[in-house]
């Protein structure tokens, strides 16, 4: 899911500022002990998911896919005094290792987590989101877009993940690939959609980056 040359990916994390020591642990523990550890956002990625949230400066955000909470500490390094990451999961297995984390980070009174199904628990959250940020099962992302614009104030942030899904979004699609045609739907789809504006940006497996504007 890496696009650069190996030696401009070297580059660039090079000139990212350093991850903080917890992020260090939480990166190589989810490499060592998790399976698919690719799902993890990463060094560049996080830094630039923490930027946006210093930029938006928000007071909710919502977060569609834990994982083991590496996004989650990163959005949260930019929330308002009394802010909160509302972030969900379905997989219970992970949530010690993303509690542990969260906690060592100091993190624990501005990220909440929920365990379940977020077409579920999306609806009973009743906040107006800054930023939504949805890195979860692809079949549902538009789904999970639908469910989030609403409570999306206007000027507020809707951030994708893996939207150029290594690449196999440009070539033939196969009948059976649920999950390269769902990704192919969501981009389109918030392309296409008036109350919002886009931008793809390439950083490792796709960003796309939709700002509400009605």
């Amino acid at each position: 899911m890496d696009f650069l040359p190996e030696l401009i990916e070297q580059y660039v994390g090079s000139h990212t500022r350093e991850e903080s020591d917890v992020l260090k642990k939480l990166n190589r523990e989810t490499h060592a002990k998790v399976l698919m550890p690719q799902m993890l956002s990463g060094h560049v990625q996080g830094s630039f998911l923490k930027m946006i949230s210093c930029m938006v400066n928000p007071s909710q955000i919502l977060e569609v896919g834990t994982f083991t909470g590496y996004s989650s500490i990163c959005l949260a390094g930019g929330l308002k005094e009394g802010g909160m990451v509302h972030t969900i999961d379905i997989n219970e297995e992970l949530l010690p290792i993303a509690l542990r984390y969260i906690n060592e980070a100091g993190m624990e009174n501005k990220i909440k987590a929920y365990t379940g199904n977020a077409l579920s628990i999306i609806p009973t959250l009743n906040y107006t989101f800054d930023i939504v940020f949805i890195d979860a099962d692809k079949t549902n992302y538009s789904k999970y877009y639908e469910l989030a614009i609403d409570k999306v104030r206007r000027g507020g942030f809707i951030i994708a993940d893996n939207v150029l899904w290594s690449g196999k979004v440009t070539e033939t699609l196969q009948k059976s690939d649920d999950e390269t045609r769902a990704i192919m739907q969501y981009n389109d789809m918030v392309t296409r959609d008036s109350r919002v504006e886009n931008v793809l940006v390439p950083i490792r497996d796709g960003l796309m980056i939709a700002r509400k504007i009605i």
